[in-house]
């Protein structure tokens, strides 16, 4: 399982390794220590290797001649461990973690199968995708990248709880989630603050449920305790599909893990793309969850007090219709599918 860095790429992989291990297959990673993944990943039982390697957009020049000069140093890390080990195969999310994984087991002769989990490929997909022997996609809007007899659309792996969650009971309170992500967002955090008094001033009937990260959590819980309106903050939510259960419109950032979240359970949602994400995926992802009906999109740069007030004030009557088109955007047999193509893949060493 190569992939890291962001919950986007990290959870998918979970999803799948443990359909396999299920399956009595045996499953390891391969990430980084300042990733995401050397804290999911062992919480979830899996062993992980590990590699020192950064990402190439983005992130300055500097930072992109280093990543480039550690490439090949780190690839051949992972063939040394691949001989050892001998994986019959490698499922790829795409990312920095992935490059070097992908060239070490193309150069091994290892059949690699890769997800595209965005609506725009990543730099390590786009390069190694026609040498993959499967490239698998989260939205169709990627398929034009790829070569088409060995494309398919399986939707994104997202864990079964959120397929499960039901319709949420009718209220006349509006019950709002608000995610950054697990790091949080500063710009959501500003922007939910300031539309606090005018949700209060309008007496629009709302509860909160706010993740804030934890940089801001103590001014922004702070704040909140003082606005009067109904909910809660927190810096970390445990159970995200609980949170997603309990919510009637969910602000969020776009990038692929969240936006896969939002199909499976059917939540209309008010996305802010990270302006920074590599290949503006996360802008493209909102943009197709917009077009499907699914979505309000604000970017970033515009996103403050009044246009989060204005955009869930508007998106209030159409919820449940937002809520279907999001469910239609999902694949509830994702993560089956994947397991079902990488298994065929190692039964028959093709």
């Amino acid at each position: 399982m190569a992939g890291g860095g962001t919950g986007g790429h990290v959870l998918p992989l979970i999803a799948v390794a443990e359909e396999l291990k299920r399956r009595g297959r045996e499953v390891m990673f391969v990430g980084t220590r300042k990733g995401i993944e050397s804290r999911l990943v062992p919480l979830k039982g899996f062993p992980i290797e590990y590699m020192e390697i950064g990402g190439l957009k983005g992130v300055g020049w500097q930072r992109a001649l280093r990543s480039l000069w550690r490439l090949p140093l780190s690839a051949l890390q992972v063939r040394n461990w691949m001989r050892s080990i001998r994986p019959c195969a490698v499922f790829s999310m795409g990312g920095y973690v992935a490059g070097p994984t992908v060239l070490a087991a193309l150069t091994a002769r290892i059949p690699v199968v890769a997800m595209e989990p965005n609506a725009v490929p990543g730099v390590t997909n786009l390069r190694l995708g026609r040498f993959v022997h499967k490239t698998l996609l989260a939205l169709p809007e990627a398929a034009r990248y790829f070569p088409a007899e060995k494309t398919e659309v399986t939707g994104l792996p997202v864990r079964e709880e959120f397929f499960g969650i039901p319709a949420p009971v009718k209220s006349a309170t509006l019950r709002l989630l608000i995610t950054g992500g697990s790091g949080g967002s500063r710009r959501l955090n500003q922007a939910a603050r300031e539309s606090w008094p005018l949700f209060r001033a309008s007496n629009f009937p709302i509860s909160i449920l706010h993740q804030t990260g934890r940089a801001d959590f103590e001014e922004t819980r702070a704040a909140f305790l003082e606005s009067g309106i109904d909910g809660e903050v927190l810096a970390f939510i445990e159970n995200m599909p609980a949170a997603y259960a309990s919510a009637d419109l969910v602000v969020s950032r776009s990038g692929a893990g969240a936006v896969g979240e939002l199909a499976a359970a059917g939540k209309p949602s008010i996305l802010v793309p990270f302006p920074y994400a590599a290949d503006q995926h996360q802008l493209r992802n909102a943009q197709a969850f917009e077009r499907a009906g699914a979505a309000r999109l604000i970017l970033d740069a515009e996103m403050n007090g009044e246009r989060l007030f204005q955009a869930v004030t508007e998106a209030a009557p159409q919820k449940e219709q937002m809520g279907a088109a999001a469910r239609a955007l999902s694949r509830p047999g994702a993560t089956k599918r994947v397991a079902d193509i990488l298994e065929e893949l190692i039964d028959t060493g093709t």
